[in-house]
Parts: structure tokens; sequence; C-alpha cells
């Protein structure tokens, strides 16, 4: 096993065989081993820095009813919510102070904003923070609306595929969405100029290691800027509230893999990392990630933006979770830096 960890450090790639061994056989040897070689890959390209976005959930609805999604349209139980821009602007100003310099504005595909909304609130940031970046997390548009998102300002765009099957995509989502869809929006996102981000849930229902395989083949092929893995994690209202989480194990096995896949990207340790194992953040540092996105969302929404069931930090405020955050990062060597993280190109 440690010489097709060997292979993939070497070459950045394996075949569909080598990745199903390593995924169907590792243990916690193997993954140490891993994890020695994805560390060294992220400390040379990036260092000890661990970037900060500050999101900001600007709005639960959603028109889409994914069956895995705690604010799915036929969720009756969520308490529904927009912010204003300038609420958003106010966030942005909290989070400036704090030393951010990436926002993440992540929504539902919420039609109340229109594209004229969305360009307005693009060119507010720029015009009052124009030293940072701008993430949008709102999921399929056209093409034509992309672009200008992109004009207005927006320099990222994330947009996870979730899984590069379609059969298990279509166990996942209603008909109304389908695979082929997401994918022609990364394309397209990467066709414009966006430093694009995509990714998939680690243990969602009916996954098998198979489909893993295929999301990493995608991955590579796609080659994003950034990468999001985190385990499923059921939600109380929805068809899957009964399936068991996605594994702690296998999630930081694939941060390491896809650090060695793809040196150069940005890939988080994600909130439902740390909501499955009180450190799953700092343990995804160490397994090769560089990214950390502590919440901006005022404390009064943070409740109501729940994907899934426990997310973590719903109740502390931004400044307070910012220094929580640096201590841990300084716990295990690492250090959260004031710069918007960009991608770097060879």
């Amino acid at each position: 096993m440690k010489a097709i960890i060997d292979k993939l450090y070497n070459t950045q790639n394996l075949d569909r065989e080598e990745f199903l061994n390593l995924l169907n056989n590792f243990d916690t040897n193997i993954s140490e081993y891993l994890f020695s070689k994805s560390r060294e890959v992220a400390l040379k390209h990036f260092g000890n820095s661990i970037y900060t976005r500050g999101l900001i959930e600007f709005t639960n609805y959603c028109k889409n009813n994914c069956y895995y999604c705690g604010i799915r349209s036929s969720n009756k139980n969520t308490e529904r919510y927009r912010l204003s821009i300038d609420e958003v602007l106010s966030c942005c100003k909290t989070g400036y102070e704090l030393g951010f310099r990436t926002f993440v504005l992540q929504g539902g595909e919420d039609n109340y904003f229109s594209d004229n909304e969305i360009v307005d609130i693009l060119k507010k940031i720029k015009s009052n923070y124009s030293d940072c970046a701008i993430t949008l997390s709102i999921g399929e548009k056209s093409y034509e609306s992309y672009k200008r998102y992109f004009e207005a300002g927006a320099d990222r765009y994330l947009l996870r595929h979730e899984t590069a099957n379609e059969e298990h995509y279509q166990k996942l989502h209603p008909k109304s969405l389908s695979l082929s869809n997401r994918k022609q929006c990364l394309y397209n996102l990467k066709d414009i100029g966006f430093q694009v981000g995509t990714g998939f849930m680690i243990g969602s229902p009916y996954q098998t290691m198979e489909n893993i395989v295929e999301d990493l083949m995608f991955i590579k092929e796609f080659s994003p800027e950034m990468v999001g893995m985190g385990p499923f994690i059921p939600h109380k209202d929805t068809i899957f509230s009964n399936e068991p989480a996605g594994s702690l194990e296998l999630t930081l096995l694939l941060i390491g893999i896809v650090r060695l896949l793809l040196p150069n990207s940005l890939i988080p340790a994600t909130t439902a990392l740390g909501t499955i194992d009180k450190n799953g953040r700092e343990k995804g540092i160490l397994a090769g990630a560089n990214v950390v996105m502590p919440n901006l969302s005022p404390v009064s929404v943070r409740k109501k933006y729940l994907l899934y069931d426990n997310k973590i930090c719903t109740g502390e405020e931004a400044a307070e979770c910012n220094h929580c955050l640096q201590n841990r990062m300084k716990s295990i060597g690492y250090q959260l830096v004031v710069d918007r993280g960009d991608y770097k190109y060879k």
C-alpha cells in the first residue's frame, strides 16, 4: 500500500484499481504514512499558513429539494430568513476587522435575489473592501449569470458536484436536477475565469467506494482550484434522517489523497469535520487541508442555516470563534494568516 502512496506522491495520479485498493485496504498505519506525505506537500506549497474565509450565509431559502439537505424546499420546519445588503456589509465589516480577506457568500438557490441584486451586493463589497476576494456559493446558474457575477467582482465560486456517478446523483436529488448540468456549470465557471471549487460528501447514502473513485478521477480531470470534502451528516427533517454519518477516517484519508492529486489546491477543514469530531478541523489540517471557514453570519440566524444536524459554532461570536481557531491552529504548529489566500498557479 505504501508503494501506491509513493506513486501518488511522485506522479500526482493513480489508476482506478490503485485508488480502489487504497480506499478498501487502508488502516491507521497507512493513513499516517499518507498524511506524512500530504503534510509535506502542503508545507512545501503553503508553509504553515492556514487561510481563513469569512462565511456569510445570507439566505436559507432554496428552490431545490435535495434529499439530504436541511434547507430543502419541502422542509416546513426550517425558519427561513434573508439578510439585507446592509446586513451583509455589516458582516464584512466585522470580518475585515478580524483579519478576513475573503468573504464567502453562501445561500440556497433563492430566486428572490435577482442577478441585479447579486451584482449590487458584489459591487458594494468590492467598493468597500477592494483588497478582499469574494467567493460565491449559490448553486446552478446560467453562463450569462456567472459572467455577470465575475465582471461585478466575484473571484471564486464553490459548487460541489456531490457525486460524479449519475445513478448515485439521482438517488440524492430530485429529477429536476442532473449531474450533467452540474458539471456543465463547473466547466462554465472555469471558462469564465473563476477560481472554482467543487467536492463531494463522504459517506452519503448509497455511496460505494467505486463512486468515490469516480469522484477522485473527476476531480483530477477537472483540476479545480478548491476541493471541499466533508462527511455526510444526516438532518432530522430529511428522508435520510436515520442514515449513519460519514467516516472521519475516510474523510481524512481523502483529504490526504486530494492534496497529493492536486498539490496547489485549496482544501478546507470543514465545519462538518469539526462537527463529527471535536478535533476534526485540526485533524483535517494535519491530513493536508489549508483553509478554515469561520462563520460571520449574524448570530441570530446561524441556527437557521442547518444543512445537517448538530452543526458547531452556531452560538459563538465570530471574534470568539476566530480567536479559538487561532489557538487551535497554533496548538498543532500552524497559524491563521491575514491573506486573500488565492490559488497559486504554476
